[in-house]
């Protein structure tokens, strides 16, 4: 079993019956050779993470936490971390 497939029955067993799972995705516009390490969805974060214009995110800052000092957040590190929660740290 590859490592592809091993996230897509883990993805299978966490979801909800309802979700959209990868396996089953209709496929993309422009067609691409299939990974056998990483599913579409997770190639696309690839993309997403290392693509010039979301690193701009580093420079926005988003969040002040006066009571912490010198504590300045980034719509990056924002970003990120709200990723790791909404694709359960996948």
């Amino acid at each position: 079993m590859t490592c592809r497939e091993q996230y897509e029955a883990r993805e299978a067993a966490a979801l909800a019956p309802y979700a959209q799972l990868s396996s089953k995705s209709l496929g993309r516009i422009h067609p691409e050779p299939e990974c056998a390490l990483r599913s579409c969805f997770y190639r696309d974060i690839g993309r997403i993470m290392h693509s010039a214009a979301f690193r701009r995110l580093e420079y926005k800052t988003q969040v002040f936490v006066n009571h912490e000092g010198d504590y300045y957040r980034t719509r990056l590190t924002h970003t990120l971390e709200v990723s790791r929660i909404d694709s359960g740290g996948y």
